[in-house]
């Protein structure tokens, strides 16, 4: 299950943010899929995990948007990180047409419980 944060400068439109929102868990779940974690295309709750964040007046950075995206680390997962975490970045620019923006991926040693 991915969390991913998504921090965004002030003047990045309201409407750039949700078509983001609505593609991100899918680019996302394709972006991590491996053979532990199989995607079936059919996101459930709990599944992808999207935490927006303003840059407040005391955050510095470069770029208009910064996704990070963290997943739990499997060999076959960080066997290819550089090459997941370019697709990602490729298919986001496609879906949303953003350009100034970054993408980190993320595959801590972690642990991940959900009730029904």
């Amino acid at each position: 299950m991915p969390l991913v944060e998504i921090t965004y400068a002030p003047h990045v439109p309201e409407a750039t943010l949700r078509e983001l929102g609505s593609v991100l868990p899918h680019l996302v779940s394709l972006a991590v899929e491996c053979p532990e974690e199989p995607y079936d295309g059919d996101l459930q709750p709990g599944d992808v995990e999207l935490r927006f964040r303003r840059l407040g007046p005391l955050d510095r950075g470069g770029l208009d948007l910064v996704i990070e995206v963290r997943s739990k680390w499997f060999e076959s997962r960080a066997a290819n990180r550089q090459e997941r975490v370019d697709v990602l970045h490729d298919s986001v620019a496609a879906a949303t047409g953003l350009r100034d923006f970054g993408v980190y991926l993320s595959l801590p040693v972690a642990a991940w419980s959900q009730g029904d």
